[in-house]
């Protein structure tokens, strides 16, 4: 009896220390497997650790390729985009002024008449002058030699001495000067020198739309009933002629010129208010842009310093603002009280305050603000 007790034991101690060596074995890979991993995470931290790297700058980062894309065909379509505006626009004056002009002549008191006549004229007047020149100006590029600039950094794409307010562009690859955005409707960057025609360009559009729109919304409403009495006398017509007897009429059908009028009302209707509650709706984030003094890439810099200083305890002032209104004063170049007259409500190629080099306070601004560093 005591024998098999003493083996018992003997086999039961021999069975421990084998789960202790097992134990210790997997503890040992266990930690070996711990050191190289933070071994190889201490490495690859050491190879790609950036103090300014953040979650914008790896999602950047994820993102380049399409960038990369994007960036590439923007700059091959921005052709095709143009010929479409041009297109588009050219087809609802035709549309006017075959369809609508005579009808407004017949049915129109003269008053109305000349007031069509006029605002119609000098609102085409006004959207072909700022389209032409949004898309022929040069925005405005930076001096590639660094003796002309004092002050300035150097842009880590173009190698190139980059100005306060000037940003790259990927797209035409090189800087622009108070850079707010690439149109591809316009095939061109929105910077320095064209960026009044370019919000210009669609004030008046949206204005012309909206005028095409309220104008036109009488005869929209004639039309698209006209096309659905079209469709129902159509489908008789084709019921008759399924069951045509001699006894039998076909209803009258409308002729081609009456199709092809009603089907132009309904599509410059239809593509008139479209355009203008979008192109409306970017108007108007654009004006709250320039009330503030800022781009449309300057907001995005402005309200993470605004973040930044906040959490200082501290408040962020635009060095580019003047206050509302002079920052319209600057941005569409009245100086003198006739130049809205002479600048605005009629077309001008007056150039923008300044150089986009270096930004000293413009002789328009009513008030002197304390000199601030730029951004």
């Amino acid at each position: 009896m005591r024998s098999r007790q003493r083996m018992f034991a003997a086999v039961m101690r021999l069975l421990l220390k084998c789960l202790r060596l097992g134990r210790r074995r997997r503890f040992k890979l266990v930690r070996q497997v711990e050191q190289l991993w933070h071994y190889g995470h201490l490495c690859l931290r050491s190879l790609l650790y950036n103090s300014f790297t953040n979650g914008d700058v790896v999602l950047d980062s994820l993102f380049e390729p399409i960038y990369w894309l994007v960036d590439h065909v923007t700059r091959w379509f921005g052709v095709v985009f143009v010929a479409l505006v041009i297109g588009l626009t050219s087809s609802i004056v035709a549309i006017v002024y075959i369809c609508l002009l005579p009808l407004i002549l017949q049915t129109y008191t003269p008053a109305w008449i000349c007031w069509h006549l006029a605002y119609g004229h000098w609102n085409l007047i006004m959207i072909v002058f700022h389209y032409y020149m949004a898309i022929t100006t040069s925005p405005g590029h930076p001096p590639q030699a660094k003796d002309d600039l004092t002050g300035v950094s150097i842009c880590r794409k173009c190698i190139a001495p980059k100005p306060a307010r000037t940003h790259h562009c990927s797209i035409c690859n090189r800087c622009v000067l108070k850079m707010d955005h690439h149109c591809p409707w316009l095939n061109n960057c929105v910077g320095h020198y064209n960026h009044r025609y370019f919000f210009s360009f669609c004030l008046f559009m949206t204005m012309g739309c909206i005028y095409c729109s309220i104008s036109g919304w009488e005869m929209f409403r004639d039309a698209y009933a006209a096309i659905e009495r079209m469709k129902l006398l159509e489908k008789e017509r084709l019921q008759v002629a399924a069951n045509q007897t001699y006894y039998q009429t076909p209803p009258p059908t409308f002729s081609f010129r009456q199709r092809a009028f009603h089907k132009s009302v309904v599509y410059l209707w239809v593509l008139c208010s479209s355009v203008a509650l979008a192109l409306g709706a970017l108007t108007l984030w654009h004006a709250a842009l320039i009330t503030r003094g800022e781009t449309s890439i300057e907001r995005h810099i402005n309200k993470k310093e605004r973040q930044r200083l906040q959490k200082k305890g501290k408040v962020f002032r635009n060095p580019y603002s003047y206050g509302s209104w002079d920052n319209w004063k600057v941005f569409l170049g009245v100086d003198v009280p006739r130049h809205w007259l002479t600048r605005v409500l009629l077309p001008s190629p007056h150039l923008p305050h300044g150089t986009g080099l270096s930004w000293d306070l413009p002789p328009c601004v009513t008030e002197q603000r304390a000199p601030l560093l730029a951004i």
